[in-house]
């Protein structure tokens, strides 16, 4: 947990910056608004962080929330009826596409980097046919309701989120996590422990596959139908993971950490926003911190080894 503390320490600064700027930030709507905005990247993160802490990546996570959406605007139509059946089927959807990009990675011996990267093009494009450019359908009342609605004053998309970060934890504090890191650290060795690498990876695929799933209801539901809604998530995934701490090699890191990450972003590009930086710059930003993140675990993770071999 002390690997994890500088992102907490980071998050923190940078929400009294905000509130500095906006005093009223840190109040309970604001605040929760904040949260409720941050909710769908924070999801994601936790879902790419199993899959990158086992060695692995998972780049058709973006495109995999924009087919869900445009799925289900289209499944649904406005319809109120339609709408639970609907949202199983995204679930369902969601966990078919992390299983087969875990077999394609394990089985198959397709690099991950490679094989997502094919998922994200493959959706993509049958989106696009699908749709031709522009999304058709609607979205009910009753789907909106889970992006925009609220449970009193606690809106819903709070709650899942509360609810993800408590069994994302668990799944990690269980053997089944690790399983997961020790496949991650040296898959070789684990595999002699009697460890099924490729079970356990495809396992985190498709959690994965899940995260983008509930992002997407969250994201549809909060911002509508569009055929861009995914558009660069992945890259903010991974920016939020590797910002928490996590290794892109696999082997080591927090899930906790990594969903701080997620809010440390989110809380960044407020601050910027409020300063009126152009959004433009996201994507930069996003690289300066991946390059920068990289980097210092490059160097520090030989010191570490150094200092446990003395």
């Amino acid at each position: 947990m002390r690997r994890a503390l500088p992102i907490f320490v980071v998050l923190g600064g940078l929400l009294i910056a905000i509130a500095v700027v906006n005093p009223y930030f840190l109040e309970p709507p604001a605040f929760l608004a904040f949260v409720k905005r941050a909710a769908p990247l924070v999801i994601l993160a936790a879902g790419q962080y199993f899959v990158i802490v086992s060695g692995e990546f998972d780049l058709s996570v973006g495109s995999l929330v924009t087919a869900e959406v445009v799925i289900a605007a289209r499944l649904i139509d406005g319809s109120a009826e339609a709408t639970w059946p609907v949202l199983a089927l995204l679930i369902v959807f969601g966990l078919l596409v992390g299983l087969v990009n875990g077999i394609v990675s394990t089985l198959l011996r397709v690099p991950s980097f490679i094989a997502t990267l094919g998922m994200l093009l493959i959706l993509s494009g049958a989106v696009f046919l699908w749709t031709g450019g522009a999304p058709r359908g609607a979205l009910s009342p009753e789907f909106r309701e889970l992006g925009r609605g609220s449970l009193g004053p606690v809106p819903w998309s709070v709650l899942i989120l509360v609810a993800v970060a408590v069994a994302a934890v668990y799944a990690m504090r269980a053997g089944f996590g690790h399983t997961l890191i020790a496949a991650g650290d040296n898959d070789r060795a684990a595999a002699l422990s009697g460890v099924r690498v490729a079970r356990v990876r495809t396992v985190a695929f498709m959690i994965s596959g899940l995260s983008a799933a509930v992002a997407a209801i969250l994201l549809g539901g909060f911002a509508g139908v569009s055929a861009q809604v995914g558009q660069g998530l992945e890259f903010q995934a991974i920016t939020a993971v590797v910002l928490g701490g996590v290794a892109l090699g696999g082997g080591r890191g927090s899930v906790v950490a990594a969903m701080a990450g997620a809010f440390t972003l989110e809380a960044l590009f407020t601050l910027l926003n409020l300063y009126g930086v152009s959004g433009a710059l996201e994507p930069a930003v996003q690289g300066v911190i991946i390059i920068a993140a990289v980097a210092l675990g490059a160097v520090s993770l030989p010191r570490r080894r150094t200092a446990a071999a003395s």
